[in-house]
């Protein structure tokens, strides 16, 4: 079967970027619990143990359901964008 005779799919404009609102998502809820959310995320960022994530708000499944570099991209990304304001 030829490309031609496939459909294609063509995404544009799905939510806003999946990592930000992960890492938004993840540090409220542990906020919430009581955590440093700065810390508990470089120990799972460094680590990949997800007991540095606190399961309420389903926040430990909302983070493993990304890969950890596409967590560390975001975070350089922002961190950049910053710097150049």
């Amino acid at each position: 079967m030829s490309n031609m005779e496939e459909t294609m799919m063509f995404k544009f404009g799905i939510d806003k970027n999946k990592a930000e609102t992960v890492i938004r998502d993840v540090c409220s809820a542990m906020q919430e619990k009581g955590y440093n959310p700065i810390n508990q995320l470089v120990g799972y960022l460094l680590s990949g143990d997800p007991a540095y994530i606190t399961s309420y708000k389903d926040a430990r499944s909302k983070i493993r359901g990304m890969e950890r570099d596409e967590l560390l991209a975001e975070l350089v990304k922002f961190y950049l964008n910053k710097k150049e304001t």
